[in-house]
């Protein structure tokens, strides 16, 4: 079957089988492979996508749930070189181990700063719940989410090479 959505801003067509998850597609037919796949279950959030403006989870979706509508992946966060003041704070405030959770949590940070530009600790944790972490312990996920807070809404974020230190 043929499925037609916008990706990051740019309307994308392509031949699919009816079956194809919206994370094969994004990762195997679109090449954006920062959208990560881990259990095919809904349990782990890696791969979390924004679809018309909501974070879902891309392994529970259809390819074809998804025609019509705008997907926006974790490559797009960063804009002209510069990083999303979300993605500068898992830098600053080390959000990250491993990274296979992290362009989840990331999407997911946005999409809460996007809605509420200063959320609490306990609002964040309760943002990023459906979505596990296997290394960090969340606490510096948290803290990057309220440093990109701290940062302004949606606010690009000039790549430095010093760290800024965490809020208190």
């Amino acid at each position: 079957m043929q499925v037609t959505m916008t990706v990051n801003g740019t309307e994308v067509t392509e031949d699919i089988e009816p079956r194809t998850l919206l994370v094969h597609f994004l990762r195997d037919t679109l090449g954006l492979t920062g959208t990560h796949w881990g259990c095919d279950t809904s349990n782990c959030g890696v791969c979390v996508v924004w679809v018309d403006e909501q974070p879902v989870k891309s392994c529970t979706m259809l390819a074809a749930m998804a025609g019509g509508k705008a997907v926006r992946t974790v490559e797009d966060l960063e804009r002209d070189g510069v990083l999303d003041s979300v993605q500068q704070g898992f830098m600053e405030c080390h959000g990250l181990q491993c990274g296979y959770c992290t362009p989840g949590m990331m999407m997911t940070g946005r999409w809460l700063l996007d809605h509420n530009p200063d959320p609490t600790e306990q609002e964040i944790r309760e943002a990023i719940s459906g979505q596990i972490c296997r290394c960090t312990g969340y606490s510096t996920i948290v803290r990057s989410i309220r440093w990109a807070a701290t940062q302004g809404q949606g606010s690009p974020v000039t790549h430095t090479t010093e760290t800024a230190g965490t809020p208190s």
